[in-house]
């Protein structure tokens, strides 16, 4: 059976503004109904990395906290570190840069946590007995929430086309080890002829698996990890 979708207009007028036809659009879809009195709630989100603007402004997300919070539930924003190279590779800058970014609890209404914890490994072990994975590994804080709202953006992906909810929870709340075993099927190859040298790729892979030689880039199978950063750094559209 499939979902139902609801859309709101973005445009916005001084008897209707975007909060009340956000409340209109979460009754619709029942959002009272998931949030329980005294109930730890994570909201599932996207800090974005140091500078960007690619997240839903902290700003509009305390409408939605609010909302919570009214209903008896207790909130917390949260995602997990990320596994290529950033601001929120770790807890610390994670945390560190959402704060940067405006998701500080004056502006936002409720605490953070980074669901994987310090460097990515606090995790639970899920099983799923699906076709390709028997188990995956989730932030614990995830599975220790009593209810999820995932509050994703829309984004362009080099490989899926966009990302949204499903990113947002099948890849945003996997820790490390989860988010590795998502990516270890994919292996990058490298333009011989476009790349460069420039040694960007070699700057950001986060497993070491690159190096230059002869002034082109060389990729070691072995320790490859699929991540795609390499994808994502290069100037030249080489990999």
């Amino acid at each position: 059976m499939s979902s139902k979708v609801y859309a709101m207009d973005l445009r916005a007028s001084l008897q209707e503004n975007l909060y009340v036809k956000l409340d209109r659009l979460l009754d619709a879809a029942g959002f009272d109904e998931i949030v329980k009195e005294r109930h730890l709630i994570a909201i599932k989100l996207h800090f974005g990395e140091k500078g960007n603007t690619a997240y839903i402004p902290p700003t509009q997300l305390r409408h939605l906290v609010n909302r919570v919070h009214n209903l008896g539930g207790r909130p917390f924003l949260t995602d997990t570190n990320t596994l290529y190279v950033g601001t929120r590779t770790n807890s610390v800058d994670h945390l560190t840069t959402a704060i940067e970014n405006g998701f500080a609890y004056a502006v936002a209404g409720a605490p953070l946590t980074i669901a994987d914890g310090l460097r990515g490994n606090s995790e639970v072990a899920v099983a799923v007995n699906l076709p390709i994975y028997d188990e995956v590994y989730i932030g614990a804080d995830v599975i220790q929430a009593d209810s999820l709202i995932s509050a994703a953006h829309f984004k362009g992906h080099e490989l899926a086309g966009f990302g949204g909810t499903i990113k947002n929870l099948g890849m945003g709340c996997a820790s490390r080890k989860g988010k590795l075993a998502q990516h270890c099927e994919i292996s990058p190859e490298f333009d011989a002829k476009k790349c460069i040298g420039c040694g960007e790729c070699v700057a950001h892979c986060p497993a070491d698996a690159i190096e230059l030689l002869k002034k082109k880039a060389k990729k070691d199978s072995e320790k490859c990890i699929g991540c795609g950063e390499c994808i994502a750094v290069c100037p030249e559209e080489a990999v």
